[in-house]
């Protein structure tokens, strides 16, 4: 009977050892399930968090986080590129006439202007700056320079600066309130300023008109305004 009872009890005990040994072994696992979601949680660093991580793509610029400068050709692009959807870029606000000259001075009424949606929007991040010139007045790389110094005075110095000229007309048409050999200055003083290390600025290309987008010798029709808008936001966004 003795002996019997020692073998019942030893197999208790066996019993026991197990089962407590089970639970510890879940406890640990548990645990250690518990920690894994916390880190996981505080990092990023779940097995779905590790696969977006690496399929990430950076997020697109906010909408109207850069401003323009310009005559009416940049009213022009604004129009379009809001007609195709573009968002990055403010739309059209009455530059109308507003050549080089009007944006050399930062506190012209131009400027003025600028601020303005400066106010409806906040600081731009961004600026495309258009050089637009009157046939009898054309303009100066010294002009330009100061547009963009103009530019970055009323945003900031670390300002992204876009530069480029009016359109120009590969058909031909000539634009006869920029004169004959105009919108080509324009291209030209864009790239000059663009090749120049001082003036941290980019030149995304030369936007263009075909003849049949053209309303008036100069400006561009619905169509052109359409074409002029994708190509913006092929330059910028």
């Amino acid at each position: 009977m003795m002996a019997d009872s020692s073998v019942h009890n030893g197999r208790q005990r066996r019993v026991r050892s197990r089962v407590l040994g089970g639970r510890a072994i879940r406890a640990v696992g548990a645990f250690a399930a518990a920690v894994a979601m916390v880190v996981g949680s505080a990092t990023g660093a779940t097995a779905s968090g590790l696969g977006d991580a690496a399929t990430d793509h950076v997020a697109p610029a906010q909408a109207q986080s850069m401003g323009f400068i310009g005559c009416s050709m940049a009213e022009n692009v604004a129009q379009g590129y809001v007609a195709v959807g573009g968002t990055r870029m403010w739309g059209p606000y009455g530059t109308g006439g507003l050549v080089v000259q009007s944006w050399t001075d930062p506190n012209s009424s131009a400027w003025q202007k600028f601020d303005q949606q400066k106010s409806r929007f906040g600081t731009p991040t961004a600026v495309w700056v258009q050089i637009c010139v009157f046939a009898q007045q054309g303009a100066t790389y010294d002009e330009v320079k100061r547009l963009i110094a103009n530019a970055r005075q009323h945003t900031s110095a670390n300002a992204t600066i876009y530069i480029t000229g009016q359109p120009l007309y590969p058909g031909g048409n000539v634009c006869f309130l920029a004169g004959a050999n105009g919108p080509q200055l324009t291209d030209s003083l864009a790239r000059q300023a663009a090749a120049d290390s001082t003036q941290n600025v980019s030149y995304p290309g030369a936007f263009q008109l075909q003849n049949n987008e053209v309303a008036d010798g100069c400006h561009a029709n619905t169509a052109g305004q359409q074409s002029l808008g994708r190509q913006a936001m092929a330059f910028w966004n």
